[in-house]
């Protein structure tokens, strides 16, 4: 049964339009190659993992796709537009968010301020007045009671939990409407608890929405990619579902190692 679900999600795969495409994607820094030839395609509607060892790239492919680097050789697309080179704005008014691997937040904003802020159109302006920043109130609360802030909504971020700002950060990145979504290790630094709590959110926002994610939290990966991308020393290593890669020996030599393979 499962392996007819398999080819069903694959073939699901293969008959999507793309929503985000990397070919022959290269960055150099100062002679080394940290993202070296790297094509990618991104389903739509799909939950897509990166992953890989320390040093294997993911970050700075996570930063070429969202625009906070240029590439050094190599074309990005979204919904097939070229942004290759575009600044991170801009690749974020095509509808494309990201969230952080450590989250930045104003201390003494409460959560709503914080999603009213992000809410603006021309962006986080705090010279715009109260009356306008309210405007914006009740799709701020809406989306804190999606990730599960319904009862912070008036905390300051100073005071609410790690987990607690991970769901803030991402109900930022839903305030943009995003029709693609990049998570940059979503649970790191979460407790178990946590880290199933933040799974079920990113399950129930991936509705109608395309997700790419860096995750080193192997069982993450395999509750929610439906395809996965490994990545060693800038290249792509392997690519499939976690099955397919969690099997590849490659895989297994270079990242998940022995236990993993006879694990999750």
């Amino acid at each position: 049964m499962a392996r007819v679900t398999r080819r069903l999600i694959d073939f699901w795969l293969m008959t999507q339009p793309s929503a985000l495409t990397a070919r022959g994607l290269t960055r150099d820094f100062r002679g080394f190659r940290a993202v070296d030839a790297v094509d990618l395609s991104v389903a739509a509607g799909s939950v897509h993992a990166l992953v890989g060892p320390n040093g294997a790239g993911k970050t700075t492919l996570f930063n070429l796709l969202t625009g906070f680097l240029a590439p050094t050789a190599g074309r990005i697309e979204v919904a097939g537009r070229d942004v290759t080179g575009l600044p991170p704005e801009r690749v974020a008014r095509l509808g494309v968010a990201r969230s952080f691997q450590i989250t930045s937040l104003f201390g003494q904003l409460t959560a709503t301020e914080h999603v009213e802020l992000a809410l603006q159109s021309d962006g986080w302006k705090f010279w715009r007045s109260v009356k306008l920043l309210r405007r914006h109130t009740a799709r701020a609360h809406e989306l804190l009671d999606l990730v599960g802030l319904s009862a912070s909504r008036d905390s300051k971020a100073d005071s609410l939990a790690y987990g607690q700002k991970r769901a803030l950060e991402l109900a930022l990145a839903l305030a943009l409407e995003p029709t693609v979504l990049l998570l940059d290790e979503p649970t790191a630094g979460m407790g178990l608890e946590d880290v199933d709590r933040t799974v079920a959110l990113i399950g129930s926002v991936r509705e109608g929405r395309t997700v790419v994610m860096v995750e080193h939290n192997m069982n993450v990966v395999a509750a929610l990619a439906d395809r996965v991308t490994v990545l060693q020393a800038g290249r792509v290593l392997a690519e499939g579902s976690y099955a397919d890669v969690r099997a590849d020996e490659r895989v297994i030599t270079a990242y998940l190692g022995s236990s993993a393979h006879a694990g999750h």
